[in-house]
C-alpha cells in the first residue's frame, strides 16, 4: 500500500496584484516526516535508522534507496516485505509517516553501519576527508572509464527541458525538487519529486535497487537544484557514471566526483553546461572542438 498521504495540500491565501487583493485557494507541495525503521528477523524492538522531512509518495521506493546508498543494504533480496506502520499505540494520522523495512532471517546491519551514516546526514561538523572515506567504506569502487559511457553534448542539452516537462507536481505546486534517470541517448527512465532533492533521489534510485536494476551503468542522473556531496555520494555507491545538475556543485561534490572517477556537470541550462571532472566521458561538439561549454559559475 503507497501514497496514502497526499503529496498536495490546498490554503487559502490572499493574492495581491497591483495594489488590489482577493482570496483563492492555492496548492502546496506537502513536507511530512517519514521515520525508517529496519526490523529484523526474530528482534522485537525495530532499530530506526532516520526521520526525513519528505513529500508523501513512492515512501517504500524512499527507504530502499536510502538504505541502499547510506550502505545499511547492498541487494533487494535481503528485504523481506515493506510496509506502514500499523502498531495501534502510534496515532493514526501518523502512521503512515512511519515504513517498516522487514529483514529476511539471517541479514544482519552491521551497527558501524549506523553510525557511518551520520557522515552523510551532517550538514556541518564533519570534514571533507572523512566524508570520503564514508564512501569507501560502503565499498563503493572507482567508476570505469569506459567507451560506453561516452555522453554526447546535444543530449545533454535536451536533458532539461525533458525533466522540466515531466515534473507534473512542480506545475501545480512550484515547490518540488526533481531526480531524473536517463539513458546515454537522453531516453528517460524514471523520474522522481519531493520536497527534498536527495529525498527525490533517493526514491529515484530505490525504485531501481527494489528491482534488482543496480549497478546503473551507461545512465545519466539529472537534478533540478545544486549538485551536493550526498548527490554525488549516492549516485558513486549507485553505480551511475554521469551526474549533471542544473545548478553548481559544491566543491566537496567535486572532490568526491574526481575521487570516484564520476563525471560532474553543473549549470546545465539548454546547450550551455560546465564539466568540473570526468570530461573524458563528454563527447566534444563538432563546431568547438576543445571546449566543454557553459558558463563559469
Amino acid at each position: 500500500m503507497e501514497a496514502v498521504r497526499t503529496s498536495t495540500v490546498r490554503r487559502r491565501v490572499q493574492r495581491w496584484q497591483q495594489g488590489r487583493c482577493r482570496w483563492a485557494d492555492d496548492v502546496l507541495v506537502t513536507e511530512e516526516p517519514l521515520e525508517i525503521r529496519l526490523r529484523p528477523a526474530g528482534q522485537a524492538d525495530p532499530v530506526r535508522v532516520a526521520v526525513t522531512m519528505r513529500t508523501p509518495g513512492h515512501d517504500f521506493e524512499l527507504a530502499g534507496g536510502f538504505l541502499f546508498t547510506e550502505g545499511l543494504l547492498d541487494d533487494p533480496h535481503q528485504i523481506q516485505a515493506i510496509t506502514y506502520c500499523t502498531d495501534p499505540d502510534v496515532d493514526g494520522d501518523q502512521q503512515y509517516n512511519i515504513v517498516n523495512v522487514w529483514l529476511r532471517p539471517g541479514v544482519t546491519v552491521e551497527p558501524r553501519a549506523l553510525q557511518r551514516n551520520f557522515y552523510t546526514t551532517s550538514s556541518c561538523g564533519v570534514c571533507g576527508k572523512a566524508s570520503l572515506e564514508a564512501i569507501h567504506s560502503r565499498g563503493a569502487c572507482v567508476l570505469p572509464q569506459s567507451q560506453e559511457a561516452m555522453v554526447r553534448p546535444e543530449v545533454l542539452a535536451t536533458l532539461g527541458e525533458t525533466l522540466r516537462r515531466q515534473q507534473a507536481l512542480f506545475d501545480r505546486t512550484g515547490g518540488l525538487h526533481a531526480a531524473a534517470l536517463f539513458d546515454l541517448d537522453g531516453r528517460l527512465l524514471a523520474l522522481r519529486e519531493d520536497v527534498g532533492r536527495h529525498n527525490a533521489t533517493d526514491k529515484l534510485i530505490g525504485h531501481f535497487f527494489l528491482q534488482g536494476r543496480t549497478p546503473l551503468a551507461g545512465t545519466i542522473l539529472m537534478v533540478s537544484g545544486r549538485a551536493s556531496f550526498e548527490i554525488v555520494q549516492k549516485a558513486v555507491v549507485a553505480g551511475i557514471p554521469v551526474v549533471v545538475a542544473v545548478s553548481a556543485p559544491s566543491s566537496l561534490a567535486c572532490d568526491a566526483a574526481r575521487e570516484f572517477g564520476l563525471t560532474l556537470i553543473g549549470f546545465a541550462r539548454g546547450d550551455r553546461f560546465n564539466v568540473y571532472t570526468g570530461a573524458a566521458r563528454v563527447g566534444q561538439p563538432a563546431s568547438t572542438p576543445g571546449e566543454a561549454g557553459g558558463r563559469t559559475g
